[in-house]
């Protein structure tokens, strides 16, 4: 499996925007080459019910699929991967529990990313390149910053953060493998149409 070219498109998913089934089916059709399922304080029958119908449809589609900081949710519904913060699970311990899960380290600063393809990592999303709205008090990095992470690591890196088709060229020329979208695919009027253009971006770029 090529996992830096599975990571061009990623899109997290909120329910704050939009219900998370609908949406995902929507982002695969438009495009979507990985899908996580991000869902903070639900309880965990919920995320397995929707994990499992998530894992369904990205299947269905061939793209990956990753549980936000959720190793157990992640096992139980049989998904690509987890993705794990500095306050999470540590990588090196995810790996102990599931060496079969692709593990992705989110990562604000040079030091974290090091530390974290240290620890095994698979890859790292990076961020947060640009102010957002999804997350408050988020530290922001940069251009200059995400660059600065793309040279100093081997493995794949995704860079996330106020990622839209106004700069999506801009990010993808720092060398990254991909980029993470929340707000501009899930905030969207029509997803699929927003996916599908983010798309034709990452194709034109990354030949």
């Amino acid at each position: 499996m090529n996992l830096r070219k599975r990571l061009r498109l990623y899109v997290i998913t909120d329910r704050r925007l939009k219900p998370e089934i609908e949406s995902v089916r929507e982002a695969l059709e438009g495009g979507a080459t990985a899908i996580q399922l991000r869902i903070k304080n639900a309880p965990t029958k919920e995320m397995y019910e929707v994990g499992k119908e998530i894992r369904r449809l990205t299947t269905e589609y061939g793209a990956l699929f990753f549980v936000d900081d959720r190793i157990d949710v992640a096992l139980a519904v049989d998904a690509d991967g987890v993705q794990l913060g500095p306050e999470d699970m540590p990588i090196k311990v995810a790996k102990e529990i599931a060496p079969n899960l692709i593990v992705g380290a989110s990562v604000y600063s040079l030091e974290e990313a090091v530390r974290a393809e240290k620890e095994g990592a698979d890859y790292l999303g990076a961020g947060s390149v640009f102010p957002t709205k999804t997350k408050k008090d988020v530290k922001v990095i940069g251009i200059k910053g995400l660059r600065r992470i793309v040279e100093n690591v081997k493995i794949p890196v995704v860079a996330i953060g106020g990622i839209n088709i106004e700069n999506a060229r801009e990010v993808l020329r720092t060398g990254v493998a991909g980029i993470a979208v929340i707000s501009a695919v899930m905030g969207a009027e029509n997803v699929r149409k927003a996916t599908e253009e983010l798309r034709k971006i990452v194709e034109e770029v990354l030949r």
